[in-house]
Order: structure tokens, then C-alpha cells, then sequence
């Protein structure tokens, strides 16, 4: 389903000015899409990409690496202020990495995976991360979507447009398993068994990162393609703002 919101129109509205730097965020749970079509977006109006989740995973990678217990609270915020994570925020190739090194394929691993959530949980982390990433919408040179969680709520509560990504565990665990390559009922059930367990770390926490803006859009994206996402996505923001030209990308 989705949620009434003034910004259903389909095209730009006519008395629109141009806008200074847009900020359009996807918040929801994992496998909803929004790694997918936030990188569609961005790239189909020309903006930056940040994946705020690969940041979490870096860090917990990193923390990981160096033998910090991320089930002591105490020890990962002494930690997390020693890692340098940076993310690129180029939508047609978005790089992560700690300490100079690429670390794209080795965060995406079940280790991290099953720690990310403690880590994240760490007020220091969430501190220094929502700085990284503010500081990344600052230096977008026309924009950024950004996806994660929280985003609407916490990082960018002045965004233009907030959207706000649901589907049922089952769908977003059939969705996972496509991903991996997982074809098995056993590998499809503990999938789906990690997901539940996320949501159950992320939703029972005193602030939850899966709250809902309440200005948000929200897109139930169980029964749509990744492409029926992208354009709804799109009509909503050509709804909100009139979207700038980056300039320096013209030949």
C-alpha cells in the first residue's frame, strides 16, 4: 500500500523553482529493494548515491578484523572512532572502504552480517556515521539519495522527499535468496529466520531505526518490479522539487 501524500502528482508542477541540492531518502527494512532502484534514481536524475548500510557493515568489518568484542558496547565506542571509512557516491559505480582498502565484497559476508546490527547499535557509531553521512549530501554536487534506515527520522529529517520501503519477510527473504543464489528450502528458511531476527534487533530498540517518518511515503514493494518502484520513486520526486542540472557532467 502506500500512504496518502501531496506529492503523488505524477509530473513537475509548473511553478516550481529550481532547487538547490536535493536529499531524497529510502528508510525500511533489509530486502525491500533499496539498494536496487535508490541507485536507479539516482542515476536516471543525475544525483549522488550513498548506501548508509555499507557503512555500518565497513565499520563492523573493521571492528571484526581488529578482534573487538562487538558485543561489548564500551569497547566498539572506544574503537570506532580508529577505522577511516569512506563511501563513493557515484550511483554508476559506489565504492566502501576502511583504511584506504576496498572492502565492497568482504562486508556483504555472513560474519558481518550477524554483527551488524550490535555495532550499529552503539551510540558513538550511529554518531559518527550520521556525520560521515551528512557530510557526504553536503559535497553532492546537485544531490543524493541515500538508503538505509533512519534516514527520514534521524540523518536527514529536512530531506525533500522521504520514502519509506515495506514487503513482507517472506517476499524480502525470496528476494535475499535470489541474490545469493540460495535455490534450497533449508537455505530460503534460515534466510528468512536471519531477517525476522534483524527486524526483531532493530525494531527493540528504545530508537528504533525502522520507524517510519511520518512524513514519508510508504511503498509496499511486495508485489511490484524493481522498474514499477524506480518510476513511482521518480514521479514522486518530479512531484516535490524540480530537480537541478549538474553541469560539470555535460560534454
Amino acid at each position: 500500500m502506500e500512504t496518502a501524500d501531496r506529492s503523488d502528482a505524477p509530473a513537475i508542477a509548473d511553478d516550481l523553482a529550481p532547487a538547490g541540492p536535493v536529499v531524497v531518502v529510502l528508510d525500511g527494512p533489509a530486502g525491500t529493494g533499496k539498494s536496487t532502484v535508490s541507485r536507479e534514481i539516482a542515476a536516471r536524475l543525475g544525483l549522488s548515491f550513498l548506501d548508509t548500510g555499507a557503512m555500518y557493515r565497513a565499520m563492523t568489518y573493521w571492528l571484526l578484523e581488529n578482534g573487538v568484542d562487538v558485543e561489548d558496547a564500551d569497547a566498539v565506542a572506544v574503537a570506532s572512532g580508529k577505522p577511516v571509512v569512506r563511501s563513493g557516491t557515484d550511483a554508476a559505480g559506489p565504492t566502501i572502504t576502511v583504511d584506504g582498502v576496498d572492502v565492497s565484497g568482504p562486508i556483504r559476508g555472513p560474519e558481518v552480517t550477524a554483527a551488524v546490527s550490535a555495532v550499529s547499535a552503539v551510540p558513538e557509531v550511529r554518531t559518527r556515521m550520521v556525520e560521515l553521512q551528512r557530510g557526504s549530501a553536503a559535497a553532492a554536487p546537485v544531490g543524493i539519495v541515500a538508503e538505509g534506515r533512519d534516514l527520514g527520522t534521524v540523518v536527514f529529517p529536512r530531506a525533500d522527499l522521504k520514502v519509506y520501503l515495506t514487503a513482507s519477510a517472506e517476499i524480502r527473504a525470496t528476494r535475499r535468496a535470489a541474490q545469493l543464489g540460495v535455490t534450497d528450502a533449508a537455505g530460503i528458511t534460515a534466510i528468512l529466520l536471519d531477517i525476522e531476527r534483524r527486524d526483531a534487533a532493530d525494531s527493540g530498540r528504545a530508537t528504533s531505526p525502522l520507524a517510519k517518518a511520518a512524513d514519508a511515503v510508504e511503498v509496499d514493494t511486495g508485489e511490484m518490479t524493481p522498474e514499477q518502484v524506480v518510476d513511482r520513486i521518480i514521479a514522486l520526486v518530479h512531484g516535490r522539487v524540480a530537480v537541478p542540472v549538474d553541469r560539470s557532467r555535460r560534454s
